[in-house]
């Protein structure tokens, strides 16, 4: 039986080191794969869903989806939803945001996942952020074998 992948954890010293996570985790996206993205408000989140939807290809302005709640991106060979569950009250409202229809035809990054656990995919990918200063964060990673080793063979390139 294999070992279970650690939790990797990441200083990321700036918005340069946050690009490179981005990056990271845009290579090992595909469809029906998740990314949770948790943190306190300000902790990041968004500017990490950026960062990812940059290095798919995505050139159009990408706003946070806090009043949308859901934004669309169409990259090359990947349709990416990005999801901000803050105002979420009732786990019921996914249904209506479209979120298994999301996962069948693309990728899904879901700001505040803890606002509906039970509804979250299993086998995704989870970000946890922390302030560590102005403009340093601590990033969580953990997740299944695939997204760990892809990761795991990229942490000296996040860490610049």
């Amino acid at each position: 039986m294999a070992s279970p992948i650690p939790e990797i954890s990441l200083s990321l010293s700036g918005l340069a080191a946050t690009r490179r996570l981005g990056a990271a985790i845009a290579r090992t996206l595909r469809a029906g794969d998740a990314v949770l993205l948790s943190g306190d408000l300000g902790a990041g989140k968004t500017t990490l869903a950026r960062a990812i939807l940059d290095a798919l290809g995505v050139r159009e302005p990408v706003p946070s989806p806090t009043f949308t709640l859901v934004q669309t991106y169409e990259t090359a060979g990947l349709i990416v939803r990005h999801y901000d569950l803050y105002r979420i009250e009732d786990e019921a409202e996914l249904d209506e945001l479209g979120l298994d229809d999301a996962l069948a035809e693309g990728a899904v990054l879901i700001e505040w996942p803890e606002h509906a656990p039970s509804r979250m995919p299993s086998g995704a990918l989870t970000v946890a952020l922390d302030a560590a200063g102005e403009t340093a964060r601590i990033a969580r990673i953990s997740g299944p074998r695939r997204f760990m080793d892809a990761l795991a063979a990229l942490v000296e390139v996040v860490r610049g």
